[in-house]
């Protein structure tokens, strides 16, 4: 199946229901998802019935060799902006995303409206973005079996490092984001950069691999004392509750609120200070995601993290997270056992 064609076809029909004649696309991950050519530097694809990306003369080469619809070279604004307006569109939708120095290039010419068609496509992800998924995550998940942390001899960033070098070795193309391999008191930190220290207790590494462009997450944290095993204990619960809960129909925030509830149940609920999860493709964050605020009907598809954390603030935190792909029920996407 040519799936570019049918997000493109499910793209024009959202636009035509909102009388908008074309669609503005400049966000990387968003012009590959569309097109197979992810840019690296500006380019502009306009969504219409005879959809263009418009490159850079030094991108020229690789944009006509990875993209599937139609690439043409970019001269300037005004040039661009003569050619859309030749065939009559007068509406036209941006992404929310859309810097304002750009917004104002446009707004003078056309009737501009926000739209979010090309998240709404990304929520659902077709096989072969599942597949992708899945390898990313066999290949991050093989790494760190790789990696050793048992003897603890070894400092946070060297390990970080290591980490990220056995992704690769095994084949992702980079990591997905940057990794966290962080231990004692830094652990009770979500987003921690790993320092020049020997490892501490627990140790919690946050990792993904990026394949064909998808990304995969996954946490673990790795305890050692009974009260580092209490909160872990507490932690795995919500973890796998939630993850039971989920079916499609259901509200993301009900999800939500399934794991967090657990571990408020215990007294601490004002130590899970995130979301329970995200959704994550070609970006590691996408819409729609586990959190109090998000409403968005669960469907078949979708493909999103379940992470529930406890972070004691200066002794330590825990956080295990896998990434579940949505059929008739939620089914855990890798075979890495949370307890290590």
């Amino acid at each position: 199946m040519d799936y570019n064609k049918l997000h493109l076809d499910n793209i024009l029909k959202d636009m035509e229901k909102d009388e908008n004649q074309a669609y503005l696309l400049t966000q990387f991950t968003n012009v590959e998802y569309i097109s197979n050519y992810k840019p690296t530097s500006f380019a502009f694809c306009i969504i219409k019935d005879n959809p263009i990306i418009y490159a850079s003369k030094m991108h020229m080469e690789i944009a006509k060799r990875d993209s599937s619809i139609e690439v043409k070279e970019f001269e300037k604004f005004e040039t661009m902006l003569s050619e859309i307006k030749k065939e009559g569109i007068k509406n036209l939708a941006i992404e929310p995303s859309l810097v304002y120095s750009t917004y104002e290039k446009f707004k003078d010419d056309f009737n501009i409206e926000s739209k979010n068609y090309i998240e709404k496509q990304r929520m659902i992800k077709t096989p072969t973005e599942i597949k992708n998924i899945e390898k990313a995550t066999e290949i991050a998940q093989n790494a760190f079996r790789q990696l050793d942390v048992s003897s603890r001899d070894e400092t946070e960033d060297v390990l970080a490092f290591d980490l990220v070098r056995l992704m690769i070795e095994n084949g992702a193309s980079s990591e997905s984001f940057d990794t966290i391999l962080v231990s004692g008191s830094n652990t009770s930190l979500p987003h921690a950069v790993p320092e020049h220290k020997t490892l501490e207790t627990p140790i919690l590494i946050d990792w993904g691999a990026k394949y064909n462009g998808y990304c995969s997450d996954n946490t673990r944290t790795i305890v050692y004392t009974e009260k580092e095993q209490e909160i872990f204990d507490i932690v795995k619960e919500s973890h796998d509750k939630a993850i039971k809960a989920i079916k499609p129909g259901l509200k993301c925030n009900e999800i939500d609120n399934v794991s967090r509830n657990i571990i408020a149940e215990y007294g601490y609920g004002d130590q899970f200070i995130h979301s329970t999860g995200h959704s994550l493709g070609l970006d590691i964050h996408e819409t729609p995601g586990f959190s109090m605020k998000d409403d968005t009907p669960i469907e078949k598809g979708m493909v999103i993290t379940v992470e529930p954390g406890i972070y004691l603030e200066g002794e330590f935190g825990v956080r295990l997270e896998d990434t579940v792909a949505i059929g008739s029920k939620a089914k855990i996407i890798g075979d890495l056992p949370l307890v290590l």
